[in-house]
């Protein structure tokens, strides 16, 4: 039996809003929604015994069940949202033959935790998948535009000149949507107080991590790098959404060991209820054990 069948339900239900607070840095996860992912298609290594084992993070019809949402970074007044949720919508089959992601939420959680979208200055995106900017596109209820009129959408600048990958997905016209607002960053750049880019390709072309520094703690949201925190144990297991496979698995080794570090944290935007949480080695072997934020 896997260790990780200690936490119950949270590995197999979606976030609400959960708050970490570190010195004048709150960080909070936003809620937009959920997915059902179709596990034995995600994770294709996996033999039916690893299954058995790791029942925990399965549901009642055998799906991974993920968070959908975004993480929100308040300090000194001002407001970064990384990621924005899908938006409004149902996408399953065909478009998405992996399982179902259903949004709707996020702007709803941004108002329980006293934002407006108005109050957002960036809305930093980890990469070009339609689950991460749905709300950067999509209109809001009563508009013809999306609900972050004051905020620059921050893209690496990999992922922006690679955008044809994600087109060739069909999101041609959401990428169209986004482009007057993106402004694209780099390796190393600060795009908020204490806030910097950390590329970590591999998933997508130029997909990029943000790694928040406060109280002495370094905070990785490091994205699609991960899906779920099964993946912290079995980082070379193979992850059928990736764009790179080889570069995914080194990268989700070599994430593994910088999230063991002392004083870092990890926040994974997919990671059922257990968004926040600390990378723990222990004779070779990796495990997530999340913070109740």
């Amino acid at each position: 039996m896997d260790k990780a069948s200690h936490l119950g339900d949270r590995l197999r239900r979606p976030s609400g809003i959960r708050t970490l607070t570190l010195g004048d840095t709150r960080l909070s996860y936003v809620p937009d929604g959920v997915a059902t992912l179709k596990a034995r298609m995600l994770l294709p290594d996996p033999t039916e015994e690893d299954w058995v084992t790791h029942a925990a993070y399965l549901d009642e019809s055998g799906h991974l069940v993920a968070s959908v949402g975004g993480l929100l970074v308040e300090r000194d007044g001002r407001g970064l949202l990384i990621d924005a949720g899908v938006g409004p919508l149902t996408v399953g089959p065909p478009m998405n033959p992996f399982g179902v992601i259903t949004g709707g939420a996020l702007l709803d959680s941004l108002a329980s935790l006293g934002r407006r979208p108005a109050d957002i200055e960036a809305v930093a995106l980890t990469h070009l998948h339609n689950d991460h900017f749905g709300w950067a596109w999509h209109p809001a209820s009563g508009s013809d535009h999306p609900a972050f009129t004051a905020a620059d959408y921050l893209v690496a600048e990999p992922e922006w000149t690679q955008r044809h990958f994600a087109e060739a997905q069909g999101l041609g016209d959401m990428i169209k949507a986004l482009e007057p607002h993106v402004r694209t960053v780099a390796d190393g750049e600060e795009i908020f107080p204490g806030v910097t880019v950390k590329l970590t390709p591999g998933h997508s072309a130029g997909h990029a991590a943000y790694v928040i520094t406060a109280d002495r703690q370094r905070v990785v949201a490091f994205g699609d790098a991960f899906h779920s925190p099964l993946q912290i144990s079995h980082p070379l297991w193979k992850n059928t959404f990736d764009h790179d496979h080889q570069l995914s698995t080194r990268l989700r080794h070599d994430l593994v060991l910088e999230l063991a570090k002392p004083d870092t944290i990890g926040f994974g935007v997919h990671f059922a209820d257990v968004p926040f949480g600390h990378v723990h080695i222990e004779h070779g072997r990796s495990a997530w054990r999340p913070i109740d934020a």
